[in-house]
């Protein structure tokens, strides 16, 4: 439970570079996320070249941190031929899993939306020569965390309701 009440979006990052391996670990974690009939439609771009992460950093005003990172995860969902919108529930959960590994690995992250702009999806896959049958969905910047970052309490109590559902 630590992870999840540590986790903030970290929009500024230090120098210091992702490791290969802490790279894998975020993507084993992803992979280890729940899939509607099992279907694992998520595929991902890890971008470390400089100039395409700001290349990519500048698709929305609120890409920026992606040009400021060193390692960037972009999110792709194989749709195959379906006309299912399910796949945004798997990459969700795939995104979020990715988040806490993060915050367990001591790096920070932000995940910015590219779906459902057709305008974002149509700039990431032209800037990555991604397929067609390949919904670009998020990007996660990720990165050592310039300066002290502290989480928000979220928890609202007025959010929460209770239904008592009668027998007929």
């Amino acid at each position: 439970m630590k992870e999840i009440f540590e986790r903030t979006s970290v929009r500024q990052y230090t120098d210091e570079k992702v490791t290969d391996e802490q790279i894998e670990k975020l993507l084993k974690a992803a992979m280890a996320a729940p899939s509607a009939m099992n279907r694992q439609p998520w595929e991902f771009i890890v971008v470390q070249d400089p100039e395409m992460l700001q290349k990519l950093g500048s698709v929305t005003p609120y890409s920026t941190p992606v040009a400021r990172s060193n390692c960037t995860i972009v999110t792709l969902a194989d749709t195959g031929n379906s006309t299912s919108n399910i796949y945004l529930h798997d990459l969700g959960a795939a995104c979020e899993n990715i988040l806490l590994e993060a915050v367990h690995l001591g790096l920070g992250t932000v995940w910015m939306a590219v779906t459902p702009s057709k305008e974002r999806e149509q700039a990431v896959r032209e800037l990555l020569n991604i397929p067609e049958n390949i919904v670009p969905f998020s990007m996660i910047a990720v990165g050592y965390p310039a300066g002290e970052v502290k989480p928000k309490d979220k928890f609202k109590l007025e959010k929460i309701h209770y239904e008592k559902y009668k027998a007929v």
